[in-house]
């Protein structure tokens, strides 16, 4: 299988709820900021609530970076609604919640389950120019700590900006950084 990383964002059209409404969004959507796409299996499931609830927590630091959340799940944006109106963790959402029933984004992403009909969780993070920065997909007993894909976010948006510099291990913002160089082979 061919690595997503620096690969363009695809064209796609899918329905959201986004604060009180239903909204379409498209590739067109993730251009111009940084957009993080935070796939789950499925609406009405146990370790979803707490991703959501988990992101919205942490919404205003995405927002400070300049960067849009998106949860997407295999359902319809019907049933986001009906979810983001019955679950006290998801109702704290401010974010799109996209609904996938074709499967098409969770295909092009990756992280379709063909068998079970859902997605796996699968975090993208894609710059201004519609290219996949970082990826991470794993099994769905696994819920993630949006505190990690913040981190990420961050080293990417100062890669991008320090081209000629790279994050090492555990790298915050304003930590260190490494500029790679011969002089360094073999000295870290």
């Amino acid at each position: 299988m061919q690595s997503l990383i620096n690969t363009q964002v695809q064209p796609f059209k899918a329905q959201a709820f986004h604060n009180g409404k239903f909204v379409e969004v498209t590739e067109k959507d993730l251009h111009g900021k940084w957009s993080v796409l935070i796939f789950m299996p499925a609406a009405f499931t146990f370790n979803c609530p707490t991703e959501i609830e988990d992101a919205a927590d942490n919404y205003a630091e995405f927002e400070k970076a300049g960067a849009e959340v998106y949860i997407v799940t295999t359902d319809t944006h019907f049933s986001h609604k009906v979810w983001h109106e019955t679950s006290a963790a998801v109702g704290k959402a401010r974010f799109p919640l996209v609904g996938d029933p074709t499967h098409a984004l969770t295909n092009a992403f990756g992280v379709h389950i063909p068998e079970e009909g859902l997605a796996l969780r699968g975090t993208f993070i894609i710059n201004p120019e519609g290219l996949i920065k970082t990826l991470e997909i794993h099994d769905n007993a696994i819920a993630r700590d949006v505190k990690e894909t913040l981190r990420k976010l961050k080293a990417a948006q100062y890669v991008a900006a320090h081209p000629n510099e790279v994050c090492p291990a555990k790298w915050k913002e304003g930590d260190a950084t490494l500029t790679p160089s011969l002089d360094l082979v073999g000295k870290i």
